[in-house]
Parts: C-alpha cells; sequence; structure tokens
C-alpha cells in the first residue's frame, strides 16, 4: 500500500456542495454523445434487469461475463476473456491516433438474499463460506456494468471520430475474492489490464443510495478509506458452564475487548483530523449453551485515511487485545491484513475533468462530496495510474435520506434514472480525456476475435 501524505488528502473534512459556476456548453462531439446515450438507454435498462436478476458472487461470474462478451462482440472491439478468472476486457481503438483511457465496471454481487419487491428480483443461490445463501446485487454494481456495456455501444458508434483507445474493464471480485483466491483489482493488475496499450487515465463510479437521483459526486484527493482486514484470536481453557472457574472464558474475554476497541477510535485517536473505524463484525466461538469453549474468534475491520494514523491505530488495536487478554489469564492473538488502500482522485486529473462532470450534472453536482468510511478497490488502478473515481445518485428526489436502505442492504432499490446519468458521465469523460490529450497514443487497427487467457 503507498503511503498517502494527510496534507495532501485534505481537503478531506472541506464542506460539499457545487459551486456557482455555469456548465460549460457542449461542442458537437460532446452532444453526440448525449444523443447517443438516450438511444441505447432502453437496452442499458432491459440489461440492468437481466444481470440483476442472475446475479453470481465474486470470482464465478460465468453467465455474467458472457453476456458482457457477447455485446463487446458484437460491437466489433477487441474482447478478451478470463481476466482474473472471470474479468471481461474490451478495447476500442479510435480512427485517429491518441492516448489510452480506461473505464472500469464491477461484477460481482453479494451473499444477501433480495428482499425487495422488484418483478426483476433475485432468487438465486449459492454456496458462500461453505453455507448456502441467497446472492443480490446489493450493491448497484448490476447498474454498473448496464452503464459500462451502454457507453461501448455509444462510443463504438463514434469510432471513427475518437482520438485514442477507449479500454473498457469488467472487473470480478470487487467486494473480495472467496477464501484462500486471488482476484479483483489486484489480480486484474498483475495479469496486465493496464498494459497492451498503456493506460494513460482510468475513471469508475459508484451508485449511492445517500445522494439524491441527478446528484454526481466527487472530491479531489481521498474519497474513500483505506480497508484492512482485522482478526483476533482469544485462547481460555474450556470448562463446564456450570463451573466457570475451573478455566478460562474466552467469551467474557472477548466481550471486553470489544468494548475495549471502541475507546481506541473515541478517546485514543486524532478524529478532528481524519476519520477512522474500527468495527467486529463477526464472534465465533462455543456450540453449547453450557460448555465455555477454547477460542472465540473476532472478525472486523479498520479504516482510515492517513497511513500514520493507520499504522497508530494498529499499534493500539494488539495492544488492547492482548492487555485485556493477559489481564484475565487468557491470550490474545492479533492479525491484521491490508486489503485496500485509500481511493485517491489524483487532484490534478480531477480539476481537468470538472467541467465534464459538471456539463452533465449541472446545479446537482457536488464537487466536495463528503469522505466515506467505506471501501473500494478502484484504489489499486489509481496507484498506477492518474484516475477519478465518483458517486452517482440513485435515490428519488424528496426521500428522507435517512430512512433509505445504503447498499449491502437486501432492500437496497436503485431509481433507474441514474443509468443515464452514469452512461452520460462515463462516456463525456472518456471523450474530453482523449480529446484533450490527442497526439500521446498511437492507433492500431482493430480486431475483432475475443482472446481467452489460458
Amino acid at each position: 500500500m503507498r503511503p498517502i501524505a494527510c496534507a495532501v488528502l485534505f481537503g478531506l473534512l472541506a464542506p460539499g456542495g457545487a459551486s456557482a459556476a455555469e456548465p460549460p456548453k457542449p461542442n458537437r462531439l460532446q452532444q453526440e454523445i448525449d444523443r447517443r446515450a438516450a438511444q441505447v438507454l432502453p437496452k442499458v435498462v432491459a440489461w440492468r434487469r437481466d444481470l440483476h436478476q442472475h446475479p453470481e458472487l465474486g470470482n464465478r461470474e460465468v453467465r455474467t461475463a458472457e453476456v458482457i462478451a457477447r455485446q463487446l462482440q458484437a460491437l466489433g472491439l477487441e474482447v478478451e476473456t478470463g481476466v482474473a478468472h472471470t474479468g471481461v476486457v474490451g478495447l476500442l481503438r479510435g480512427g485517429r491516433p491518441g492516448p489510452v483511457v480506461a473505464l472500469r465496471a464491477d461484477m460481482d454481487a453479494l451473499p444477501v438474499t433480495e428482499g425487495t419487491d422488484l418483478p426483476f428480483k433475485s432468487l438465486a443461490r449459492a454456496t458462500y463460506g461453505g453455507e448456502e445463501v441467497g446472492v443480490m446485487h446489493a450493491c448497484g454494481h448490476d447498474l454498473h456494468m448496464a452503464i459500462l456495456m451502454g457507453v461501448a455501444e455509444v462510443l463504438a458508434g463514434m469510432r471513427a471520430e475518437l482520438p485514442g483507445s477507449v479500454k473498457l474493464i469488467f472487473q470480478p471480485a470487487e467486494e473480495g475474492p472467496p477464501a484462500g483466491e486471488e482476484g479483483g483489482a489486484v489480480l486484474m493488475i498483475k495479469e496486465g489490464v493496464l498494459e497492451n496499450p498503456k493506460v494513460d487515465a482510468i475513471f469508475g463510479l459508484h451508485v449511492f443510495a445517500s445522494y439524491e437521483l441527478g446528484t454526481v459526486a466527487y472530491r479531489p484527493g481521498g474519497i474513500m478509506a483505506a480497508a484492512d482486514a482485522l482478526e483476533i484470536t482469544v485462547h481460555g481453557r474450556q470448562t463446564h458452564g456450570a463451573r466457570p472457574w475451573s478455566g478460562v472464558d474466552p467469551i467474557v474475554v472477548s466481550s471486553q475487548i470489544v468494548l475495549g476497541l471502541q475507546t481506541i477510535v473515541s478517546r485514543q485517536t486524532a478524529i478532528t483530523k481524519a476519520p477512522a473505524i474500527v468495527t467486529i463484525g463477526r464472534i465465533r466461538g462455543g456450540n453449547r449453551g453450557n460448555i465455555i469453549p477454547d477460542t472465540v474468534t473476532l472478525v472486523g475491520t479498520i479504516r482510515t485515511f492517513d497511513a500514520a494514523m493507520q499504522k497508530d491505530i494498529h499499534e493500539r488495536v494488539e495492544r488492547t487485545a492482548v492487555g485485556i487478554a493477559q489481564s484475565a489469564g487468557a491470550t490474545a492473538e492479533v492479525r491484521i491484513e491490508a486489503q485496500t488502500p485509500v481511493t485517491f482522485n489524483d487532484p490534478a486529473l480531477t480539476a481537468r475533468m470538472e467541467p465534464t462532470l459538471r456539463r452533465v450534472a449541472g446545479d446537482s453536482l457536488q464537487p466536495n462530496a463528503e469522505v466515506t468510511t467505506t471501501a473500494e478497490d478502484f484504489a489499486f488502478y489509481q496507484q498506477k495510474v492518474p484516475g477519478i473515481y465518483f458517486f452517482v445518485g440513485v435515490t428519488p428526489p424528496g426521500t428522507d435520506l435517512s430512512t433509505v436502505a445504503f447498499n449491502h442492504s437486501p432492500r437496497f432499490l436503485a431509481d433507474e434514472g441514474a443509468l443515464l446519468v452514469g452512461l452520460r458521465a462515463l462516456g463525456n469523460l472518456a471523450v474530453d480525456y482523449l480529446q484533450q490529450d490527442r497526439g500521446a497514443g498511437s492507433h492500431v487497427t482493430s480486431g475483432t476475435e475475443p482472446r481467452r487467457r489460458p
């Protein structure tokens, strides 16, 4: 993980809201993107509903990949399948020399049983962590894929006028690969997705229930947190539940550790400097009410925006867990694994592309959006090339946002009006970037045969 200086990241707590600047007027090519986006929208809606009804978990997106690959092949793009297990990459080479811009959408669904009443709701089931679970696009990745498929169709119809190339990256396992497997952005990069041809800049979006429909929200610098996986194993001494003094109770010790961890952020961390989170989301131990077990495992997450604060919190977590365990005669093993770095929007690129986002969103642009302690493996691409990640609102205007089911909820709902916003945003970002940087790349005649990784 690259260290990111706090001075670069903040701005983090600056107030949000759009500036008073008037949106720039679109040129002919930009008007053509918007016209074609409106034309393809019915297809985008249909793709979204199909993908929503047939979700697949990370590294298992087989049907999803087939749907995407067929569409890209039909458009005459160079298509590569089997990237990072089930990923699909389409390359659209423009009619004139220029740079290479990448657009990314994530493909995987979540182990969530859908609780909506949509006519195209998911009834899918799968195995996750050894258990049978429902599967749902509870984070909006179905919209992301449909938007990018629509962008592919819009830009394919304009390829003769494009000064450069557009690489369309459909990535598996953004939510994390299954235990024991590689996956996600890290494996995509390892398998060369940013090379051949080399990508100069990358853009991505995420639909968010905490923003109203029509909103496009972003900020320069850090916008989403670094995420670290936390696991604490507490070892006690098993005994009868009726004679707790005959052993060492790891369940009580674990309870004390959970409470102790809460003081790290609330009492030991300068949260005016940057947000931070320590959460325990799973406690596993014991199998009967009258048996005190030997071992309890706590599983959680740590979220930070500043490298020095991240290191300090890691040390405090270990010291707290080990110290509380020792005080009760138990022991604790602490394992912290870095998962994703801060999602960091390149400040220069962000300033350069602001007029594009303002033209798309108008008064609904939020150029100083609040940071979020959710995380995204899009951050790994941004460590390699300049990139911008932004949010698109999916909640109908006038809705009380405090009552909305957030992403990852079984009741997560997305207004499909966001599809056109996302389609216009990604399409215009790609073309505006190419137009501004023409002459930086080279043109090669496109092929249409898909290539599959062994």
